[in-house]
């Protein structure tokens, strides 16, 4: 693995600083200010159905892997891809923060880390979420490859692999959820907006 002079890698260790301070502020600033309303927005690891246990603990857990090994990049300064790589996924990585942004301000006091088997949410149609069914994590996505890019390793892009895979199975979980608690308005929310990105008509 090869380790980039300071002078060449502060400039995507910078930007990937930059990317990833964005999104995990507005992460824990969005869980922070619903904290102070009462409301617990991390629902991952209560006792629920076998499947969905399953896919909150992989989550969680790969959750936790990828940040260690962004952290890891950034501090030894790995990166294997050259500099057009690193811009591209530094545009990538903001654009998955903007995203992440507007998808928790768009769903108010709905927003949950997890599946809410007990709290009372709303079904959120409206904003991004007439473009994608699942902007927040659309947006985590984004970023996990934009910092690939920018640290580019096989640590970073085997942690991040591993992420996105784990939430695309929440997702599955989600939309099994979604479907049981709000019904034909989440079926016809789902003919008409797709899982990432698009409308369907």
């Amino acid at each position: 693995m090869k380790t980039i002079p300071l002078e060449e890698a502060l400039p995507c260790r910078v930007l990937a600083l930059i990317v990833l301070v964005l999104f995990y502020g507005i992460y824990f600033g969005k869980t922070m200010a619903q904290k102070r309303k009462g409301i617990q927005t991390r629902q991952i690891g209560r006792r629920k159905e076998k499947n969905i246990h399953t896919a909150e603990l992989l989550m969680s857990a790969a959750t936790l892997l990828a940040p260690a090994s962004q952290l890891l990049s950034l501090v030894l300064g790995w990166s294997r891809f050259p500099a057009n790589a690193r811009f591209t996924g530094f545009l990538l990585g903001l654009l998955g923060d903007g995203i992440f942004l507007s998808s928790v301000l768009t769903m108010r006091d709905s927003w949950r880390a997890g599946i809410p088997d007990r709290d009372k949410t709303e079904l959120i149609t409206s904003g991004i979420y007439a473009y994608s069914r699942n902007p927040a994590f659309l947006g985590f996505d984004l970023m996990y490859i934009g910092t690939f890019l920018l640290l580019g390793n096989w640590l970073t892009g085997l942690c991040s692999a591993f992420a996105i895979l784990t939430l695309h199975l929440q997702i599955l979980q989600e939309e099994r959820f979604l479907e049981t608690a709000f019904g034909e308005p989440y079926r016809r929310y789902r003919a008409q907006t797709a899982r990432y990105l698009g409308r369907r008509k």
